[in-house]
C-alpha cells in the first residue's frame, strides 16, 4: 500500500524548473508531517580534479553555492515551512544528491527537470534523469508547462 512521504529530500538549483518543484513540495508538506532536507549541490567540474583548484577558487565556488542555497530556503521560510535540514553539497549533482538520499534515508526525492547547467547537461546528461534511474525511491520530476 502506498503511503505518504516521512522525508523528502529537495533538490534544489535556483532555476524556474526548481521553483516549481519546491511549490509542489510547499503544497505537499501542508498535507503531510513529512521533514524537509534541502541540498544545493554546487558544481565541480567533471574535467578538473577539486584537488588542482585553490584555495580561493574553491571558497568563491562554495560561497556561490552556499548563496543559492540560502535564497531556496528562505523561499520555504516565505511560505511557512522551517526546513528540517540543509545541506549544502559540492561535485556531480546526481551523485550527491543521491549519496545524501542514503545519507538521511529520504523515502521521496523532488526536483526540477532541468537545472541551471545547460552545457553539463549536453554533454553529461540530464541530472534528473541520473536521480530517476538510480534513486532507490520514488522520485517527483517537476516540469513547467511548454
Amino acid at each position: 500500500m502506498a503511503q505518504f512521504p516521512h522525508r523528502i529530500l529537495f533538490a534544489a538549483d535556483g532555476s524556474r524548473e526548481s521553483d516549481l518543484a519546491l511549490r509542489y513540495c510547499v503544497d505537499l508538506l501542508e498535507h503531510t508531517a513529512a521533514d524537509i532536507h534541502v541540498v544545493h549541490v554546487g558544481l565541480l567540474s567533471t574535467w578538473t580534479n577539486p584537488r588542482t583548484l585553490g584555495p580561493q577558487q574553491m571558497a568563491r565556488l562554495r560561497s556561490e553555492a552556499e548563496a543559492v542555497l540560502q535564497q531556496e530556503v528562505a523561499k520555504f521560510t516565505a511560505a511557512g515551512i522551517a526546513p528540517t535540514a540543509t545541506h549544502l553539497r559540492m561535485g556531480r549533482a546526481t551523485d550527491e544528491i543521491l549519496r545524501l538520499r542514503d545519507e538521511i534515508e529520504a523515502d521521496l526525492i523532488v526536483l526540477g527537470s532541468r537545472g541551471l547547467n545547460t552545457f553539463s547537461r549536453v554533454l553529461l546528461g540530464s541530472d534528473a534523469e541520473g536521480v530517476v534511474r538510480h534513486a532507490p525511491c520514488p522520485v517527483l520530476v517537476v516540469r513547467k508547462d511548454r
